[in-house]
């Protein structure tokens, strides 16, 4: 089993809530996952609220979340975020869907480190869609959650056709007497943070540039599945991911960690073909540095922290096999060096 905090079992308790004073929920210390707007209870209105994809929840999430904290405090309130899952590209333009940085449970786990109090993950479809900006704001900002203040980035948009921006934000806060907050993007390299910014890192293999504009190292999941098992051959057994459903980082040797049964494991990690054997398919395999047990059919998280080495053939396996001791080596310096 892999170290998953903050899941299932938050998720299932959030909607228990409502039996608890404002106070309790807000002082439990730790996140309230909430799977749908139609499941908010009660005693969680009347906070501050950032709505949102925070896809990979990066240092710009950060800079808003830290005033949507002050915000919530001021009000009275929790601080709440409202995100959606999938990303409503995916049912509007499929085909420019990018692939997520973050899935639902992992997005609702950092935002609970950055000191949110709720997360409610809502399920798009086309209902939700297709409101007014104006319908948007009476029925989820008024209507579910009674915001009492809202904060945003200036790129914010919402409501059908995206027609709403900060501008018809502020009018529609102004009548309502809810207080916003517009939060300026962080810069980095004098280019602004973005999960498309750490999306096209990752996918050149900059898992180094992409972990310094997260708040986390980059962490993706798969199922482990029998692969050629060259690699027990050479002594060094890998878990061989497939339905990796978050983008894996371009092709290359990684250094990286890997969670079984909530304990980190140093990882050697290689994304791209086994070009040694001929193989022009690209595997995602990662060798956990001491690791002794079967994975097969089970999830596992594995995390991102640098770029060791460009993929390459060996000669033979014995070339192959220096190598691997060679990256196995380098993997567990840089994981034991950088904290979890």
């Amino acid at each position: 089993m892999t170290q998953q905090a903050n899941e299932t079992a938050d998720a299932r308790d959030a909607t228990d809530g409502a039996s608890l004073s404002r106070a309790e929920q807000i002082d439990a210390k730790r996140i309230r996952v909430i799977r749908s707007l139609d499941d908010f209870p009660e005693t969680l209105t009347g906070g501050a609220v950032a709505i949102g994809n925070f896809d990979g929840v990066h240092c710009g999430h950060a800079r808003l979340i830290e005033r949507l904290r002050q915000r919530a405090a001021e009000v009275g309130g929790p601080a709440t975020v409202l995100t959606f899952d999938p990303h409503p590209v995916v049912l509007l333009r499929p085909d420019k869907a990018p692939p997520p940085l973050t899935w639902a449970e992992r997005k609702a786990e950092l935002l609970g480190e950055l000191g949110v109090d709720v997360v409610v993950i809502q399920p798009t479809d086309l209902d939700l869609l297709r409101l007014s900006p104006r319908e948007f704001f009476a029925d989820v900002v008024l209507g579910r959650l009674r915001a009492r203040a809202i904060l945003e980035g200036p790129n914010f948009r919402f409501g059908r056709d995206r027609a709403g921006d900060v501008r018809v934000l502020d009018e529609l806060c102004a009548a309502a007497g809810v207080k916003l907050e517009i939060v300026e993007p962080l810069i980095v390299g004098e280019q602004l943070i973005s999960s498309s910014r750490i999306r096209e890192a990752i996918r050149h293999g900059d898992v180094d540039a992409a972990r310094r504009m997260l708040t986390r190292p980059y962490r993706t999941r798969g199922m482990v599945v029998h692969g050629a098992q060259r690699g027990r051959t050479l002594g060094f057994p890998t878990a061989n991911l497939e339905a990796v459903d978050t983008l894996v980082p371009g092709l290359g040797v990684y250094a990286g960690r890997a969670y079984v049964d909530a304990r980190a494991w140093p990882a050697a990690i290689h994304v791209g073909p086994n070009s040694t054997f001929g193989e022009h398919v690209s595997q995602f395999e990662a060798h956990l540095v001491g690791f002794a047990g079967s994975l097969y059919g089970q999830p596992l998280e594995v995390d991102f922290l640098a770029r060791l080495r460009d993929t390459q053939p060996f000669g033979d396996s014995d070339r192959l096999k220096q190598q691997l001791q060679a990256d196995v080596h380098a993997a567990s310096e840089v994981a034991r060096a950088m904290p979890t």
